[in-house]
């Protein structure tokens, strides 16, 4: 049984009764009078029932039709709240958007966005994951991932909308300072206690790029090797080592003192922050909105991609 089919024929019959006919449901529906008569009548025959007694002036339901006709003004009416769900959404920005979000991103620029969008927007909801992991944006069902990633970006199956960079400074604290010195050159950094991102393999190694430009690299051991971004900032605070932060999250330690910018000299490309989707086509009005206010809240802060 073509399960499709009868939904389709169900329809039909409960137009042609809430009509009162076939000609007034033809025109209703702008469907041919004969092929309204035959769909209804195939669906009789299919279900074994009389479901409507025809005269040359008027229709009525048998007993059996009124039942019938009951259950198909449920699902008539269901599917027409379906679409006008639909066209809601499509409409305004509303209902569940979910989010993944690297968690130090999170904490330094992208929460204080998210809560005026959804004050803004108070209809959205947000699920947000606060993850370092890359998620599988389509299998994990999420609707927008932001990222960091160093260019060249990746080539991907996902729509990619760039949001602005992220830059990376070599910090630490002046108690670091005065217990170990500053460093005055890149071969320094190797010798002293470092914090560091945890990376594949547990090899460390940093590369900047020299004012000569020059590829200077330096392996390192670090004392604290995490991936929270969060972590290595207290770390740094405290005087454990020295640390290559984003900018954006140590923003409010290097105007107050609390952390100190060394070898400014040694500069790193810095890292694109984008968010990801799954494509650009059908994207409902609350995921197009959130994308748009993540861009803007970037361009605000004055990170925006040039």
């Amino acid at each position: 049984m073509d399960e499709m089919h009868d939904l389709n024929d169900m329809y039909m019959f409960a137009k042609v009764i809430e009509h009162g006919g076939y000609s007034a449901a033809s025109r209703a529906l702008g469907i041919a009078t004969s092929k309204l008569s035959r769909r209804v009548s195939e669906l009789e025959r299919r279900l074994g029932v009389h479901l409507v007694n025809r005269t040359t002036r008027s229709i009525s339901l048998s007993d059996t039709g009124e039942t019938f006709y009951r259950h198909c003004l449920a699902m008539v009416g269901e599917a027409d709240a379906a679409r006008e769900a639909i066209e809601r959404t499509r409409s305004a920005p509303q209902g569940l958007v979910r989010v993944s979000c690297p968690v130090g991103l999170l904490v330094s620029d992208i929460g204080p966005i998210l809560a005026r969008f959804m004050s803004d927007n108070p209809a959205v909801r947000l699920a947000l994951e606060a993850t370092n992991r890359r998620v599988d944006v389509v299998e994990e069902g999420f609707d927008v991932a932001v990222r960091v990633r160093f260019p060249p970006l990746e080539d991907s199956d996902l729509a990619v909308r760039p949001l602005g960079k992220s830059r990376l400074l070599l910090v630490c604290s002046r108690w670091f300072i005065a217990q170990h010195g500053e460093p005055l050159s890149a071969d320094d950094l190797g010798k002293l206690p470092t914090l560091s991102m945890a990376r594949p393999g547990n090899k460390f190694t940093w590369e900047f790029q020299a004012e000569d430009g020059s590829l200077v690299e330096v392996h390192h051991v670090p004392r604290l090797a995490t991936d929270d971004l969060a972590t290595l900032r207290t770390a740094a605070l405290e005087g454990v080592g020295i640390a290559l932060l984003p900018e954006s999250l140590i923003r409010k330690d290097l105007a107050d003192g609390s952390l100190i910018e060394v070898l400014s000299d040694l500069k790193l490309v810095p890292g694109i922050v984008h968010a990801v989707f799954a494509t650009r086509r059908g994207l409902i009005p609350a995921v197009r909105a959130l994308i748009d206010a993540l861009a803007a809240g970037f361009q605000q802060q004055g990170d925006g991609a040039s």
